[in-house]
């Protein structure tokens, strides 16, 4: 292992700041500047609490992985919460944790998911299994992600190269398959059980 760890970390205690071969590069309250801080500082391991606002949020866990794409990532989740563990796993981190974990147990998952081992707390995997699994196809979630930005029935078509008459029959399946009364709840319910 290098003689320091340079980590970025989103929405912790500052525990980590302590050791002397863990350097905190950033530490940020929000998700807002993690893109920036991600591709300035370039850090080994980004330690990152799911429920934070920005882009760690439900709508967001694409876009998170695709940031975090260049360091290790342990995702801190509450074991009460079945679904934001399963959108911490959705970001296919190295490290999953319990944001309750003692500061030595995260000290020493920083320290191993740094040098590549991969460190899963087996009591948030089951509480994952919790989560009602995905009935959407991925088609459907496809469409459902494009229309929770707002795109209209048209645009998603164009988006996506199909018919209009196409793009309904998604969003129909959609609605169908999620029991919601219309898309936008469709959309409230996949993002809720973090199929989205």
């Amino acid at each position: 292992m290098a003689e320091h760890v340079h980590v970025l970390r989103l929405g912790l205690s500052a525990c980590l700041d302590r050791e002397p071969d863990i350097q905190v590069v950033a530490a940020l309250s929000h998700g807002e500047g993690l893109a920036a801080a991600l591709a300035e500082l370039r850090p080994a391991v980004a330690v990152i609490d799911i429920d934070l606002p920005g882009p760690a949020g439900s709508t967001g866990v694409a876009h998170l992985r695709e940031l975090t794409a260049e360091c290790s990532v342990v995702m801190l989740a509450d074991r009460r919460d079945p679904v934001g563990v399963r959108r911490a796993l959705a970001v296919d981190p190295l490290g999953l944790l319990s944001r309750q974990a003692p500061a030595d147990v995260l000290m020493r998952v920083v320290r191993q998911v740094a040098v590549g081992r991969p460190v899963i707390d087996p009591e948030l995997a089951g509480t994952a299994r919790a989560v009602e699994e995905n009935p959407l196809t991925p088609r459907e979630l496809e469409v459902l992600r494009i229309a929770a930005n707002g795109a209209t029935t048209a645009e998603i078509a164009a988006r996506l190269s199909l018919s209009v008459k196409t793009v309904r029959n998604h969003l129909s399946s959609a609605i169908t398959r999620t029991a919601a009364r219309n898309r936008i709840d469709a959309i409230r319910i996949a993002s809720e059980r973090a199929w989205l």
